[in-house]
């Protein structure tokens, strides 16, 4: 499926005009995004060693409140003023910034987590920069969404995305693409976080679920995605008239198959902080 994020992160650091695309209908992109496995949540908070949490390109703070109902301080750092704003407006602190340029200003947290945005940052700085801000033992996880809807409603799509915008670099790929791509582009985050030095040996995390959607339900969350973010309303009327079309000819809905995948580690303990306390200030070496 054209829309979704990327297989390779590197490729996709460069495509900042993408990234920065999410925010024309900010409120649009906040109900019709899916949440995050309860599981997940649950696993990282319980394998942080404290509340303090900092979503990396938190969005509107989907993922992030999920974490503030589990109990964490959240604070989001948002690249998009619109984003951030629209978060802010659901009672989160988000400061505007990559999180390249953001400056932590000594603060650290128990853990960092990017929910569907690790694909925009530069793969080369981002886990050592997650380092410094993390105490020791604390949690890095990087985590996002697979989901690919089924041929009926993937392959029409295809044929007119291909129509409304030739020019697209989202063309030129399957209508369908396999797991194993987005499994290899985490195991590539699994390496960078690896590559640092400073963390213990990452896991890669696995969630299935469902959910099924309706033909509005669908339409609804097709332009927050990548692809068509930054088309033309007319662009946007032919894909969504073909793939209206193709949901109908399903009864008018469809169940999609959602795989939740992630990378995830603890920042080492160091001899010399050993036995110094997060809560009493201690922080990595």
């Amino acid at each position: 499926m054209p829309t979704l994020p990327r297989e390779q992160p590197s490729e996709s650091h460069r495509a900042r005009r993408v990234a920065e695309s999410f925010g024309v209908d900010a409120q649009r992109y906040d109900q019709a995004r899916p949440a995050y496995p309860d599981a997940l949540v649950a696993r990282i908070v319980t394998g942080s060693p404290g509340p303090d949490l900092l979503d990396v390109g938190c969005g509107t703070g989907i993922a992030a409140r999920q974490f503030q109902a589990a109990g964490c301080a959240v604070l989001g750092v948002e690249p998009d003023a619109r984003m951030a704003g629209f978060a802010r407006s659901r009672g989160l602190q988000v400061e505007v910034a990559t999180f390249e340029s953001w400056q932590p200003a000594g603060r650290t947290f128990d853990a960092v987590i990017a929910a569907q945005a690790w694909h925009w940052v530069d793969p080369d700085t981002g886990a050592a920069k997650a380092a410094q801000v993390l105490r020791p033992g604390g949690r890095l996880a990087i985590f996002g969404h697979v989901y690919e809807p089924p041929a009926e409603v993937a392959e029409p799509f295809a044929a007119a995305y291909r129509k409304a915008a030739p020019d697209s670099p989202f063309n030129g790929r399957p209508a369908r693409r396999p797991l194993g791509l987005y499994q290899a582009a985490y195991a590539k985050s699994a390496e960078k976080i690896r590559e640092t030095g400073q963390f213990g040996e990452p896991e890669q995390w696995r969630f299935d679920w469902e959910r099924s959607y309706t033909r509005d339900q669908w339409l609804d969350l097709l332009p927050t995605t990548g692809g068509l973010t930054q088309l033309a309303p007319e662009q946007l009327a032919g894909i969504l008239e073909a793939v209206g079309g193709a949901v109908d000819a399903l009864g008018g809905r469809f169940t999609m198959n959602y795989t939740t995948l992630a990378a995830t580690a603890v920042r080492r303990w160091r001899p010399e902080c050993q036995g110094v306390s997060h809560r009493a200030g201690g922080t990595p070496a």
